[in-house]
């Protein structure tokens, strides 16, 4: 069994919510229970509407049974930053299994008896003020569960129940269970959520040993569409619900209910939805010639069936720069194919109410894009609106994972719309990088990224030195980079990652600003290979070149010539020493495998260029910059350093 580590987002607030009627604070009452209020901020999009809540479970050691997450695996929030889980065993845990009395099988967690009554359940209770105009109450809900497959049509027939009480409504409800409920995705669509536990054997007929490496012949739990619920309701009224599971037959094989944006509307929402969501089969950043794989899942929550009327029902195009991998179409019901003359994907069936159906294709990048390209991707449901056998209304598919803010089908919503992952596609090794401090906040270190690799960073100030990122003196940008170094909190480091930028330095350059001072002071920057060898070394020293202080003091540049030691990169100011002004400096590798030493001055020019023979070690494998003094000046000297460039080959 493969144990994995998730980083989950566990929210826990003590927070006040005011309604006309209740002040609500939590309150743990007793082992196994407490008021829920937690969970219920997690999911519900209008806190105002909320009057009390309440939480119960089978579990009388800390409420686990319930858990709230920022993502896992395939589950992502579908409002907000956070969903819920409710579960008949340890929700969140990764497998299912981990927590079982028998670890290493498909045994879950059981709080009770093993076979006996009462089963291990949860719930959760709100009730809620219906706001002004609201005639509706939605939620997104999915239904895992390791009963899924073997257990289908018997007794073993765990399920989740929402009831929704309305003095004007009446109750209503929604059920969903291992025998009815509309299992579309198996154990290898649930990667990371805990429920991806593969079977040894292609058809198990009974417990299975936990492996979770894929078995193409045969997999193990499995899950529901994600999908909306609805619920008349009536304004200004007071409702209850409760959202339940619970096991039936016997207290093993947990399942687990996903719960989120609960919310109300003014109208009936729309009955077919879609999502679609995008998994890049090599994994890590998209780069030219990685497979695709899209999954589409097309779900009816209205009141009658959709049927396969004239015309197709569902339609995407093929994503630019991109070319379709022949054979790759599924769907768990219907006819989907690859339209080659319109370089799209079609899909005809019917979809009853309360199912969904699950489609899927793959396709390749090109090989000829260049870095930062997007691909985007959207489909079109066409549907039945009123019963009249024509497909009268139509459907975008949405990405549930962004919101990109724009309202796509006019519904005056923006999060149900959005195209798929607009993928940005990399990695081609760049020929140079820049970082200016722009994007990096003043007062700490500075990093910075070329398509998500990271390939520079600094360390931070310490006491009785600065080395940060300021703002309001900068050579072009609104930030640089100042330092003000001394020996008793020295060195500080530059650390860069080149290589993970698949090319090597062939130039280090930069522009900076050097302050005056009054005293003896010295700056020094090593710059070092993989193995800590030298690859240049500079030093920038102030000395006394009379006997009035401070106007004496002058700053000098040199860099380690292994032949000559010390040899002063002048400029061209008599006695060849800095300015308070700016400067750039480049050093870079030349045809000789000799490095070049050049300096230049802002608004003046070119300054000094000195050739040096190579350090101990070469150019290659650049991995960070030592800066240190050897002094302790009560006035330390201030440099500012901005457009830091990397040549690369």
């Amino acid at each position: 069994m493969k144990n994995k580590l998730k980083n989950t987002s566990l929210i826990m607030g003590l927070v006040i919510i005011l309604s006309s009627l209740y002040i609500i604070t939590p309150e743990q009452t007793s082992a196994g229970s407490y008021d829920g209020l937690d969970l219920a901020q997690a999911i519900l999009q209008n806190q105002s509407s909320l009057i009390r809540t309440d939480y119960w479970d089978r579990d009388r050691d800390g409420c686990r049974q319930s858990i709230i997450l920022s993502s896992m695996g395939t589950m992502m929030p579908t409002d907000g930053s956070t969903f819920i889980l409710l579960s008949t065993g340890i929700a969140g845990a990764d497998p299912v299994t981990t927590d079982g009395l028998h670890p290493g099988d498909e045994r879950g967690t059981w709080f009770k008896n093993r076979y006996g009554q009462p089963r291990d359940q949860a719930s959760l209770t709100l009730t809620l003020q219906v706001p002004k105009n609201m005639h509706y109450l939605y939620y997104d809900a999915q239904f895992f569960s390791a009963e899924y497959p073997e257990y289908v049509g018997t007794r073993y027939n765990d399920k989740l129940t929402v009831t929704v009480e309305s003095p004007s409504q009446g109750t209503t409800q929604y059920v969903c269970d291992v025998n009815s409920g509309d299992f579309i995705l198996d154990s290898h669509d649930l990667i990371d959520t805990g429920f991806d536990i593969f079977a040894q054997s292609g058809n198990p007929p009974n417990v299975d040993w936990v492996t979770t490496n894929p078995n193409p012949t045969g997999a193990d739990a499995g899950a529901t569409a994600l999908i909306t619920r609805g619920h008349p309701v009536s304004p200004n009224e007071e409702i209850t619900v409760t959202f339940k599971i619970r096991d039936e037959g016997d207290n093993l094989f947990d399942s687990t209910a996903f719960i989120d944006n609960l919310m109300f509307a003014g109208f009936a929402k729309t009955d077919i939805t879609a999502r679609k969501t995008v998994t890049d089969l090599n994994g890590g950043d998209v780069e030219c010639g990685d497979t695709l794989e899209y999954s589409i899942t097309i779900s009816n929550s209205g009141d009658y069936d959709q049927f396969d009327n004239d015309g197709d029902e569902f339609t995407d195009f093929i994503p630019e720069n991109t070319t379709f991998v022949p054979g790759s179409t599924t769907a768990t019901s219907g006819l989907i194919i690859y339209d080659s003359n319109g370089d799209k994907i079609t899909w005809n069936g019917q979809i009853p109410t309360e199912s969904s159906v699950a489609l899927l294709f793959r396709v390749t990048v090109d090989m000829s894009l260049i870095n930062g390209y997007e691909i985007s991707n959207q489909g079109t449901i066409f549907w039945d609106s009123d019963g009249d056998s024509e497909n009268d209304e139509f459907e975008l598919t949405d990405d549930p994972t962004i919101d990109d803010g724009i309202d796509l089908d006019g519904d005056g919503e923006t999060n149900d719309d959005d195209p798929t992952n607009l993928i940005v596609v990399s990695f081609e090794p760049p020929l140079s990088v820049t970082e200016d401090f722009s994007d990096d906040s003043p007062g700490g270190n500075a990093t910075e990224e070329f398509f998500n690799h990271t390939w520079f960073e600094t360390s931070e100030s310490l006491e009785g030195s600065v080395f940060e990122v300021v703002s309001g003196y900068q050579y072009t940008t609104s930030n640089a980079f100042k330092t003000q170094v001394r020996m008793s909190s020295s060195p500080f480091y530059w650390d860069y990652s080149v290589s993970d930028l698949g090319r090597d330095m062939e130039s280090w350059e930069i522009w900076f600003a050097c302050g005056s001072t009054s005293e003896a002071a010295d700056l020094y920057l090593d710059f070092k290979n993989n193995n800590d060898n030298d690859i240049a070394r500079l030093k920038f020293e102030y000395k006394n070149e009379g006997e009035e202080p401070p106007v004496d003091w002058v700053l000098e540049l040199s860099f380690w010539d292994p032949t000559n030691g010390w040899t002063k990169l002048a400029s061209t100011h008599p006695g060849g020493y800095l300015l308070n002004n700016w400067y750039h400096l480049k050093i870079e590798k030349n045809e000789t495998a000799e490095i070049t030493y050049s300096l230049y001055r802002h608004l003046v020019g070119h300054q000094c260029t000195l050739t040096a023979p190579e350090l101990s070690a070469a150019f290659e494998n650049f991995a960070y910059i030592e800066w240190y003094s050897t002094q302790n000046p009560d006035v330390c000297p201030m440099f500012f350093w901005d457009q830091h460039k990397l040549g690369l080959v």
